[in-house]
């Protein structure tokens, strides 16, 4: 039984792979679709979640694909991570406590912990075979996994919130799009519960989609942030295995805006830690200037 199990799963995946090319094709980009060329197949599974499909792809390294969407690449890969874990760290003035939500690849870990002033991060993540499967095939992330700061808790990201009392400086919500385990990382109730377990000067980062794509999504979940948060900010980051190259974040905060950082990556992270390939203060403070339809929509 489990054999035949298992070939169904494989089966329902590789109709994801035709002709030696895996094309990311959803209902939340209609008429449009994502091709990388594959070399091999390393892993399929379906998990109690979602179905979990990872590849060596021929020109971006290893690649973990959720529910037929791309997660992550080792290529490029950086350019979300970077961002999703800097914009808010560099906006706190010292960030000692971190909360991650979702994030089950690791790769936010690893930025997280760069930082000097961090001395606890939790890790809340709902399928413990993304992290399994991460830990076997993106293996440029076990130290992080292993660094003895980092603390993981297998669950829903709002039952956790409920049932943990943290008081913490930074959430950060590494989710995937609002569809499937990730739809009620984007309700106002989610939004609400995380304000209760911020310090005064916190900041929430959450992953806010794409302005080709999901301009109306985006501005429904500004607006209601807007009604419990002084400061609400929309920046982005380029990253070309994402929908349409782009994806967004949205920064909460009732002490400050996050347009500015309260330091340079010199003077916050790690000595022996602090490789960047993407994040700069440069690129910080203009990764909030959005191009004219996207601000005039949000605004």
């Amino acid at each position: 039984i489990r054999d035949r199990y298992q070939r169904r799963v494989r089966e329902a995946q590789m109709d994801q792979i035709q002709q030696g090319w895996f094309s990311e094709k959803s209902t939340l980009w209609p008429g449009q679709a994502f091709s990388l060329e594959v070399d091999k197949v390393l892993h399929t599974e379906k998990s109690e979640f979602q179905d979990i499909l990872v590849f060596q792809s021929k020109t971006y390294g290893t690649v973990l694909v959720l529910d037929g969407v791309i997660q992550l690449t080792q290529r490029d890969q950086f350019a979300y991570q970077e961002m999703i874990a800097h914009l808010p760290l560099f906006s706190h003035k010292n960030p000692e406590k971190v909360l991650i939500i979702g994030g089950g690849d690791g790769a936010v870990i690893a930025q997280v912990i760069k930082h000097a002033s961090v001395k606890e991060v939790h890790l809340c993540e709902i399928d413990g075979k993304v992290i399994e499967a991460s830990k076997k095939f993106f293996p440029e992330f076990l130290p992080a996994w292993n660094d003895p700061r980092v603390q993981v808790h297998l669950g829903d990201g709002l039952v956790f919130l409920d049932e943990n009392k943290l008081e913490v400086d930074v959430i950060i919500v590494d989710s995937s799009d609002p569809v499937g385990p990730a739809e009620s990382l984007f309700t106002k109730a989610f939004f609400e519960r995380m304000k209760k377990s911020l310090r005064p000067s916190g900041v929430i980062c959450t992953q806010a989609e794409c302005v080709w794509l999901h301009l109306d999504i985006i501005k429904k979940v500004l607006d209601s942030s807007r009604e419990l948060y002084k400061y609400v900010d929309y920046g982005f980051t380029t990253i070309p295995t994402y929908p349409s190259g782009q994806i967004g974040f949205m920064l909460c905060s009732d002490e400050r805006s996050s347009k500015e950082p309260t330091k340079t990556p010199a003077e916050a992270l790690l000595p022996d830690n602090n490789a960047l390939l993407y994040y700069s203060s440069e690129v910080h403070r203009a990764a909030f200037v959005l191009p004219e339809f996207a601000r005039k929509h949000l605004q």
